[in-house]
């Protein structure tokens, strides 16, 4: 009879070979099997856009007041993806007592650069205002993001004009929290991601690092040594730019980590395989008790 050990490994090989074969829809069906844990609350499907039909899920600790808030957008090279997938993440965040929203946003090819940028700027505004609704503190709001997420994240942290539409600035965020993603990546030689950044004049715009000038909030920024998707200097060359400009940033890689597992370690069957969730957990808590103190 094959040990316990065993079984897991042989059940998360068989989630993983779902995944690599183009099944993320059943994968992420396996990752978010069950309902919400006691201690959190799930108010989903909470409306940021009506004229476009989006929307965003809320994943809040249980009697919670003032807690810290996480808007996190999931990655997909900005062409699939939804937020029901990522349900893992808001549960693993509101486990640990940080309140987590999950927008959807447009995607290519239905549309293109900014336009996906406009939406996540409206839902991180959005879910700042309603922070209270998840027990949550709008001073506390962070922005995070996984691979093209992150990027997206990242860019509403640098590039001011997208939050000054929604009446924010980045300094209005208490942090900025990147796992694995582009910010330094044109030219590329993937059409479809030409397509949907391009023409080539605009590529400057689409780019995090150009942005950076000082008035960014903390960064934390993460990163898989296994990364075959999102090339390392993507966070190497956002962290130099952000130590230039005198912002507070944390750089942590992962030894072995890939592109897909240092998110899937949100999720308690791949916990173990990096300690994302643990170091997002305390960049979040540390820079709560420092706004606290500042107060």
């Amino acid at each position: 009879m094959p040990s316990t050990g065993g079984l897991v490994r042989t059940a998360l090989a068989a989630l993983t070979s779902l995944m690599l074969s183009g099944c993320q829809a059943a994968f992420f069906g396996a990752i978010n099997l069950g309902g919400p844990p006691q201690q959190v609350r799930f108010l989903p499907d909470r409306v940021y856009d009506e004229s476009h039909g989006l929307a965003l899920d809320l994943h809040c600790p249980a009697d919670a007041v003032g807690a810290p808030m996480v808007v996190f957008f999931h990655g997909g090279k900005w062409t699939e993806g939804n937020r029901g997938w990522y349900r893992f993440v808001g549960t693993a965040l509101a486990s640990r007592g940080i309140a987590a929203a999950v927008p959807d946003y447009r995607m290519y090819p239905a549309v293109r650069f900014p336009v996906f940028m406009e939406d996540a700027a409206h839902a991180l505004a959005w879910a700042r205002r309603h922070a209270r609704d998840c027990g949550a503190d709008p001073e506390r709001v962070f922005v995070a993001g996984h691979s093209s997420g992150a990027h997206m994240g990242m860019l509403l942290a640098t590039d001011a004009r997208y939050l000054e539409r929604v009446d924010m600035e980045p300094r209005d965020l208490a942090g900025a929290i990147g796992i694995a993603g582009p910010y330094d990546f044109l030219p590329s030689t993937d059409a479809e991601i030409t397509d949907t950044f391009g023409p080539p004049t605009r590529y400057p715009e689409s780019q995090p690092v150009n942005f950076v000038d000082g008035d960014e909030p903390p960064f934390l920024l993460l990163h898989g040594l296994k990364d075959r998707r999102v090339w390392l200097q993507n966070s190497e060359r956002l962290e130099q730019r952000l130590k230039t400009a005198g912002i507070p940033v944390k750089y942590k890689t992962y030894p072995g980590v890939s592109h897909a597992g240092i998110v899937l370690a949100f999720s308690s069957q791949f916990r173990d395989k990096a300690p994302t969730l643990d170091d997002v957990v305390e960049f979040v808590q540390t820079r709560s008790r420092e706004l606290s103190a500042a107060k």
